[in-house]
């Protein structure tokens, strides 16, 4: 049976240019270019799927062969035999290859082969290749040479999506342009017109969902616009396209994201029961409630990140976002983001997709209410000041009962410590290593009197002064007081003091001399 339908992505594919839509600064160029006769011998298009690549190709065979005048021209004329036959996919000197079923040295030898003969009906033999990245290496070295330095009526176009794959000796022979998504108030402009050109019923709404959900590719949108008027018979609404993306409406996910922040664990469960019986699908439903957490944290109050008129919700959806983001935090909107994003893969492992989901919504709920991590820091750091304290107290009161009780109390040996110096020599002593490492690494001495020293620490340690407060107090048997400067005074630690008198005995000093780059890292 004879089948006359077209699809709507190839029916409206772009002819020339103009009807290149989203490429601005592709278009400019290329027609610059060819204006100017300034025609590269190479070119790579490169861009994601649907947005222009093999078009554009196609556009600039035709504007290098047309007929319409005497040389090549930026706006061909779509009705000379050269321009219908490439349009066709027909012309005797415009090859479209697949790179994907010929990817061997010797389908690129006979490539290769064929360049060399001069064109039969256009100006240039121009070689289309698609998906270049499949070629194999030994392809890819035998184009290498003709590439840079093809015969004079030979063009080639490579295109690709994956320009990572393509060798770097390639693209350095080849202008390159990268081909972006299409904005979606453009895909919209577009899809209106289609519609309007095919004389169905596109809502702005159903519109809008379309756009967004082809991700910047036009082919990806225009495939859904065919699937919807194939659904609805010509009269595509929201609802329909909805159903047809298996998504809950964006006022249903506003909902859903209210109650899931409002700590009511019951409430958020039987939503989801609601939404799943209703068709929705809940991997759309995790990537909606990401969608949501991306624009709620660009709307909060705390960020200011630009403009967010262009989101997907209305006015009124917008509103009330703004107002949940005055009850919550950024931390919060953070922390359930994550759990979403590692929730992906879950979704995507997980048999049952609807216990998968119920789960992570009891883990957004919890992990909500958790403290940030500068708040808990902060916790455990009272925290244990306090128990510092105690300890203190307990020590001196277990110390003064045992004096009390003990009929022959021993006598304690208190020291007098006068100097920096002392003071590591006294903790060497009484074995506390880790303390005196510390200290003699790190502490710069400023004033150091009895019952008082002044000192800058090099780490910043908070519990230094705790530490060795405690210690003196100990040994010494009265309070000191130690006052911590913010800045230091250039003084030499304890370890770089014994480094200095060490490179300055004279026995040492010869040794070092007798080894080029000589240090002293240890004595023994």
């Amino acid at each position: 049976m004879e089948n006359n339908y077209t699809v709507l992505a190839r029916k409206y594919r772009s002819q020339d240019f103009k009807s290149l839509i989203g490429q601005d600064v592709l278009v400019k160029t290329l027609t610059t270019a060819i204006n100017t006769s300034r025609i590269a011998h190479a070119y790579i298009f490169t861009g994601i799927r649907g947005t222009g690549k093999t078009s554009t190709a196609r556009i600039l065979a035709k504007a290098l062969n047309c007929m319409a005048g005497d040389k090549a021209t930026a706006t061909p004329c779509g009705e000379c035999e050269n321009c219908r036959a490439i349009a066709a996919g027909q012309h005797i000197d415009v090859m479209e290859i697949d790179a994907a079923s010929h990817t061997g040295v010797d389908n690129m030898r006979d490539i290769l082969d064929g360049a060399q003969y001069r064109p039969t009906n256009g100006r240039y033999r121009v070689y289309i290749i698609d998906e270049v990245h499949m070629l194999s290496i030994s392809a890819f070295n035998a184009l290498l040479k003709t590439l840079e330095e093809p015969p004079a009526h030979v063009i080639f176009i490579l295109a690709t999506t994956e320009i990572r794959k393509v060798p770097v000796t390639i693209l350095s022979r080849c202008q390159r342009f990268d081909l972006v998504r299409v904005p979606v108030d453009t895909l919209k402009k577009h899809f209106a017109w289609i519609a309007e050109q095919e004389k169905i019923q596109l809502t702005d709404g159903a519109n809008e969902l379309l756009a967004r959900a082809a991700d910047g590719s036009v082919r990806d949108g225009l495939s859904l616009l065919d699937q919807a008027i194939a659904q609805t018979g010509g009269n595509v609404d929201e609802n329909a396209v909805l159903d047809m993306l298996k998504r809950a409406d964006r006022g249903v996910v506003v909902d859903f994201m209210k109650t899931l922040l409002s700590g009511d664990t019951a409430a958020a469960l039987d939503k989801v029961d609601e939404i799943y019986n209703n068709g929705a699908d809940l991997s759309m439903l995790l990537t909606d409630m990401m969608e949501w957490t991306h624009w709620a944290t660009r709307m909060h109050p705390a960020l200011h990140a630009g403009d967010v008129t262009n989101s997907p919700y209305t006015a009124d959806q917008r509103e009330q976002i703004q107002n949940l983001n005055g009850r919550i935090s950024l931390n919060t909107l953070s922390r359930i983001w994550q759990v979403m994003v590692a929730a992906v893969p879950e979704m995507q492992a997980a048999g049952n997709q609807k216990q998968c989901f119920d789960m992570l919504v009891v883990r957004m709920m919890h992990i909500a209410d958790m403290p940030s991590i500068p708040e808990i820091i902060k916790q455990q750091e009272a925290a244990s000041r306090v128990r510092d304290v105690k300890n203190i107290f307990a020590d001196r009161m277990a110390a003064s009962q045992n004096n009390q009780t003990s009929a022959q109390p021993a006598q304690k040996v208190l020291r007098t410590i006068n100097s920096g110096s002392e003071l590591a020599s006294a903790l060497q002593e009484t074995k506390e290593i880790l303390l005196y490492s510390y200290y003699s690494e790190n502490i710069e001495i400023v004033e150091f009197q009895d019952g008082k020293i002044k000192y800058f620490d090099r780490k910043g340690d908070v519990d230094f002064a705790h530490k060795i407060g405690t210690w003196l107090y100990d040994k010494t048997g009265k309070q000191w007081g130690l006052e911590r400067v913010m800045e230091s005074v250039h003084t030499h630690t304890i370890s770089e003091q014994k480094q200095e008198e060490l490179e300055a005995d004279p026995l040492v000093a010869s040794a070092m001399n007798l080894f080029e780059n000589a240090e002293i890292v240890g004595v023994k």
